[in-house]
C-alpha cells in the first residue's frame, strides 16, 4: 500500500512539472513572438521545444550550475519578463534564474529591473533592420542553413531567406530539393512545411516563398529582380575560396556581403567568439567562416592558453566521412581518400592546426595536426595533446572550461559535458561548435602534458557558428544577456 502511494505522488509531481513546462513554453513563445526575445537555457534554445525536452535541459541545467534550478523558477522568470517592456534580445534565462536565486534579497521584477535596465527604454530600443540572405548553393550545410534561418526568422526582424541559388535549370530537380529538405538521414525530419511551387521556381517554406535562382556563376544574378536588396550572400558551395573568386559574388546587383563557409585565402577567417570583433563588416566585405574543426579546436584552445600558456600541441582529429569521399573504391586524385567511407578508417591531412594561427595569431605555429575519417556521417571528435607552460591538474582544467562554458564571450561556442557515457551520436544536433568531454581530460604526472577530448557536430554545429557570424557580418545581432 505504501509502494503504491509512493508511485502516486511521482506521478504527480511529474504532472505538475509537465502542466509548469506547458505553461514555460507558453511564455517562451509570447516572448518570442511579441516581444522578439530568443531565450535559451545555458546556451540551449527553448523555442520548439517539447516538455520533455524542457525538463530535461532543466536536469542538465542543475547538474552544470550547481543549483536546484526547477521548472517552476524559470517559469515564474519568464512569465515575469512578460511583464517588463524589453527591446528585442537573446536572453539565457537559465542564468538569470540562476542569479536570482542566488541573490534571493529582491522581488523578481525589483530583480530583473535591475539586471536588465540595459534592455528597457525608448534608448534601447531602435529598430534592427532585417537583412536579405542568399544561399549560394544547397548541399549539406546549405540546408542546415535554410532550416536555421526559417527557424530563426521570428518577426523577420534579423536574417531573411530570399533566395537559393543552384547551376540547376531544370524545374523537375524542384521536387527533390524540397524533398532533401523535408527530411534529412541524420538530422531528421523538417520541423514545418516545405511545397515546391515550380510556377514561381521558388519552395515554400513555412508560408515564405524562397526563389530558387539557376547559375552558372556569380556575377550574373540580378537580385534586384526578385526583390532582394543589399543581401548577405552565404557561399556553402567550397568552389570560391579565395578573395578574387569570392569578390565575383560582389559583382552581382544586390549583392553586398559574402561569407564563406569553408577556410578562405586573402579573407578573415574567423571563429566567432574568438575574433570577430577583429574584423569590421562596415570596413569590409568578405568573410570566412573556416572549418568546422577549426571551429571546434579553437574557443578551447583560446581558454587553455589565456590560462596555462601553451608551449607545443597536436591536434589529431577523428572525423566523419564527407561527401568529398567515395562511397566505394574509385579514383581519387587525394591519398587514402578513393576507398570506400562507410567502411573504413582513412587517414588524411586537415589543415587544422595552421588555421588556428587565423584566429589566435601566433599560435598556429606551435601546433602539428592530422585527421582521421571514420565510418560516422555525423559527429566528430578532436583530440587535443598539449604542452602548457603552467602546472595545472584534471581538475584545474576541467573547472577552467566549466567557468568558460557559463561566463564570458565563449558560452554559445563551449559545452560542458559531465556524462560518462557519452559517445558521437550524442553529439549531433549540438548547438555549440565545441562540446568538451570533462570526463576524458587527462594530466601527466608532469602536471604540464594534457590532453583534453572536444566533440563536435561538424554540419549543425559548424552550421550554428555559420549563423552567429551572419547575424554580425549584417549587423542584426540583438543585445544579448549571458
Amino acid at each position: 500500500m505504501e509502494q503504491r502511494f509512493t508511485h502516486q505522488l511521482s506521478i504527480e509531481k511529474r504532472i505538475e512539472s509537465e502542466k509548469a513546462a506547458v505553461a514555460f513554453i507558453k511564455a517562451i513563445s509570447e516572448l518570442w513572438y511579441d516581444k522578439g526575445i530568443e531565450t535559451l537555457l545555458f546556451r540551449n534554445q527553448l523555442i520548439d521545444k517539447r516538455t520533455s525536452e524542457i525538463l530535461n535541459l532543466h536536469h542538465y541545467a542543475r547538474k552544470f550550475v550547481g543549483r536546484n534550478i526547477t521548472i517552476n523558477d524559470t517559469l515564474e522568470v519568464a512569465q515575469a519578463m512578460l511583464l517588463v517592456d524589453l527591446c528585442p534580445a537573446r536572453i539565457d534565462i537559465g542564468r538569470l534564474t540562476a542569479e536570482w536565486l542566488e541573490e534571493g534579497n529582491h522581488s523578481i521584477q525589483s530583480f530583473l529591473a535591475g539586471k536588465l535596465r540595459e534592455f528597457v527604454g525608448a534608448e534601447n530600443k531602435s529598430a534592427i533592420p532585417s537583412r536579405d540572405v542568399v544561399l549560394y548553393g544547397f548541399g549539406r550545410i546549405g540546408r542546415l542553413a535554410a532550416r536555421e534561418l526559417i527557424a530563426m526568422e521570428g518577426k523577420g526582424e534579423q536574417l531573411r531567406l530570399r533566395a537559393i541559388v543552384t547551376r540547376d535549370r531544370d524545374k523537375s530537380t524542384l521536387e527533390k530539393r524540397a524533398s532533401l529538405l523535408r527530411v534529412d538521414s541524420v538530422h531528421g525530419p523538417f520541423p514545418g512545411t516545405v511545397e515546391a511551387d515550380e510556377e514561381n521556381d521558388a519552395l515554400i517554406i513555412n508560408g515564405r516563398m524562397v526563389r530558387f535562382i539557376a547559375a552558372n556563376g556569380p556575377e550574373e544574378i540580378d537580385y534586384t529582380a526578385y526583390g532582394i536588396q543589399d543581401a548577405l550572400i552565404i557561399d556553402n558551395t567550397g568552389a570560391f575560396r579565395d578573395k578574387e573568386a569570392l569578390s565575383r559574388h560582389l559583382k552581382a546587383k544586390g549583392a553586398s556581403k559574402v561569407l564563406l563557409t569553408a577556410p578562405g585565402k586573402g579573407v578573415p577567417n574567423i571563429v566567432h567568439g574568438v575574433n570577430q570583433m577583429d574584423h569590421n563588416p562596415a570596413e569590409i566585405d568578405l568573410f570566412s567562416a573556416a572549418s568546422c574543426t577549426t571551429n571546434a579546436i579553437v574557443p578551447v584552445l583560446k581558454v587553455i592558453n589565456d590560462a596555462l600558456g601553451i608551449e607545443k600541441g597536436h591536434i589529431e582529429t577523428i572525423h566523419a566521412y564527407t561527401n568529398d569521399q567515395n562511397l566505394v573504391d574509385n579514383m581519387h586524385p587525394k591519398y587514402r581518400r578513393g576507398r570506400a567511407a562507410a567502411l573504413n578508417m582513412v587517414i588524411t591531412e586537415t589543415g587544422a592546426g595552421s588555421a588556428v594561427d587565423k584566429a589566435i595569431p601566433g599560435l598556429g605555429a606551435k601546433l602539428t595536426s592530422n585527421a582521421i575519417r571514420v565510418p560516422v556521417p555525423d559527429g566528430s571528435l578532436a583530440i587535443l595533446n598539449l604542452t602548457v607552460s603552467k602546472d595545472t591538474s584534471v581538475e584545474a582544467v576541467n573547472e577552467l572550461m566549466r567557468k568558460a562554458a557559463l561566463h564570458g564571450p565563449l558560452v554559445e561556442q563551449i559545452m560542458y559535458q559531465m556524462s560518462n557515457e557519452l559517445v558521437s551520436s550524442d553529439i549531433i544536433g549540438n548547438p555549440c561548435p565545441s562540446v568538451f568531454d570533462s570526463k576524458a581530460t587527462i594530466v601527466h604526472t608532469d602536471g604540464r602534458s594534457i590532453v583534453l577530448y572536444v566533440w563536435y557536430d561538424n554540419e549543425y554545429g559548424y552550421t550554428r557558428q555559420v549563423m552567429r557570424l551572419s547575424k554580425y557580418i549584417a549587423g542584426v545581432r540583438r543585445k544579448a544577456y549571458y
